[in-house]
């Protein structure tokens, strides 16, 4: 690839990631849905990452990342992640806005700043919403079940997407989840019942369509952990 790779063609890559991960058709129709622009321009943009090699595409069939794609993609989440790093743990600002804020000037970060931002923040594991920083040039990001896949007896670390709605957010910190916590499940009720999480050491209750927003992450995944996002400060 002779030219770098554009902000669309970026946050189309991403998209397109995680539209297969989620196990979503990743059609045209759908990327221009994940990327807010006409179904037009999404079929543009992924004219111009197969000519990159970067997808496979035919008329009336799904955009299949390539090898080189999937590499692209995962990369291009990894600089997200150490943007909002960066944005949370540098400038103070909290983990909920960090996403938003990390796609305005992510695109024009030089690859050597990127480096040096990651060293500077001593080599974290995982973004300010609690979601893993991938390794350089690899080609796949673990995955994380919701809170409610859980049975009880197990212990996980608490992860929230940027996406997440902000009443449920304020929701949720009410009952003291947040990234970077650790829960244990205590009980979990059948027919899609409540299940009862330990937060802080006290019991906690939550509703299975709340606990299919949560995400986590074992353990054993966290590796080492991070300061997590300073809350209290905002710029």
């Amino acid at each position: 690839m002779d030219n770098p790779i554009s902000k669309s063609e970026r946050e189309a890559l991403k998209s397109l990631y995680r539209l297969s991960r989620d196990g979503r058709d990743a059609h045209t129709g759908a990327l221009a849905d994940a990327l807010g622009v006409s179904p037009g321009t999404a079929t543009t943009i992924v004219k111009r990452l197969a000519e990159r090699g970067l997808v496979d595409h035919r008329p009336y069939r799904d955009v299949e990342l390539t090898g080189a794609g999937r590499a692209a993609a995962v990369a291009a989440i990894r600089r997200h992640r150490i943007v909002e790093r960066f944005l949370s743990d540098m400038l103070g600002y909290p983990w909920n806005e960090a996403d938003r804020l990390a796609a305005t000037f992510e695109h024009d970060l030089p690859a050597e700043v990127e480096d040096r931002l990651f060293v500077a923040l001593d080599r974290p594991t995982s973004c300010p919403h609690g979601f893993p920083i991938p390794e350089p040039e690899v080609r796949d990001i673990p995955a994380m079940p919701p809170l409610y896949d859980l049975e009880p007896g197990e212990v996980a670390i608490v992860a929230l997407p940027g996406s997440t709605d902000p009443d449920l957010v304020a929701f949720l910190e009410t009952l003291g989840l947040r990234p970077g916590v650790m829960v244990e499940v205590r009980e979990k009720h059948p027919f899609d019942g409540p299940m009862v999480v330990r937060v802080d050491g006290t019991d906690r209750t939550v509703g299975d369509r709340v606990a299919q927003q949560i995400f986590v992450k074992s353990r054993s995944q966290a590796g080492k952990p991070d300061p997590g996002p300073r809350e209290e400060q905002s710029v």
